[in-house]
């Protein structure tokens, strides 16, 4: 199994970061980088959106009429069952919205993963000159090795889906426990990236992330911020996608001690 590098001036120094803001300006430094940023956009909006959409209809066949018709009122006793049943259809609504989103861009990520592969490789290949080395042979098989590892973290996903609606259910801690795992998760997404440009396994890269915890959850708290918005979450994480995967990319190389930065060119 591959061993994660260590900063090479000292091992118990935390390694360089690459700041978000350097990442957009990396970003827009590369029209073809840009170019393809935006086809992939495109492409993973329209497949999270209408994921979504089946995600919320199959989530309200569940629940049947139960948050349709709310409850009679006839007498003063019966007001505190309606107030339970509003803030309990409110919890629904905010809870299954982000559910649902989860199910839709877990689809979205698992059939897109080798765009976003190439995205990263490209980055890298531009960032640092020893983003090469190292790197497995893009063939077909590879590409299907890259999906099969998406699908693999996509199925990773659903499972954080299913253990954050529980956790949702424990007042403030469970809340607090589900936006860390989410943070986590959304490192993971972004790491499989450049790291399967050097066919790691997904134990390889659970095991960066507990290397590198801290780092690791920088890089996911701002994707596990949008992902909690409902309804415009769809829209802007498949809107940043691109410079999330951009930002893990250079970050991922930096740790990994590919520091050498190549001149725009």
């Amino acid at each position: 199994m591959h061993t994660p590098a260590r900063s090479p001036n000292n091992s118990s120094a935390p390694p360089p970061w690459v700041p978000l803001a350097h990442s957009f300006a990396f970003l827009c430094r590369y029209p073809r980088l840009l170019g393809w940023s935006l086809i992939l956009v495109i492409l993973t909006g329209t497949l999270t959106w209408f994921g979504y959409l089946l995600s919320v209809d199959l989530i309200n066949q569940f629940t049947g009429s139960f948050f349709i018709t709310p409850p009679s009122v006839e007498h003063f006793w019966h007001w505190p069952l309606l107030w339970g049943w509003t803030a309990l259809k409110w919890i629904y609504l905010v809870l299954s919205r982000v559910v649902a989103f989860y199910l839709a861009f877990v689809l979205a990520y698992s059939l897109t993963t080798p765009g976003y592969v190439f995205l990263s490789t490209w980055a890298g290949n531009r960032y640092c000159e020893q983003a090469g080395q190292g790197e497995a042979t893009l063939t077909l098989s590879g590409t299907l090795v890259d999906l099969r590892e998406g699908i693999k973290i996509g199925a990773m996903g659903l499972v954080v889906t299913v253990v954050a609606l529980f956790a949702n259910f424990i007042p403030v801690i469970g809340q607090a426990a589900v936006f860390v795992l989410y943070a986590f998760y959304s490192a993971l997404m972004f790491v499989d990236y450049p790291a399967s440009r050097y066919r790691w396994t997904l134990g390889e890269k659970l095991l960066w992330l507990r290397q590198h915890h801290r780092q690791a959850f920088r890089l996911g708290i701002f994707p596990a911020m949008i992902s909690m918005i409902p309804l415009l979450n769809v829209f802007l994480m498949a809107l940043f996608f691109p410079l999330f995967t951009i930002h893990t990319t250079l970050n991922f190389l930096v740790i990994e001690g590919r520091k050498e930065i190549v001149s725009a060119s």
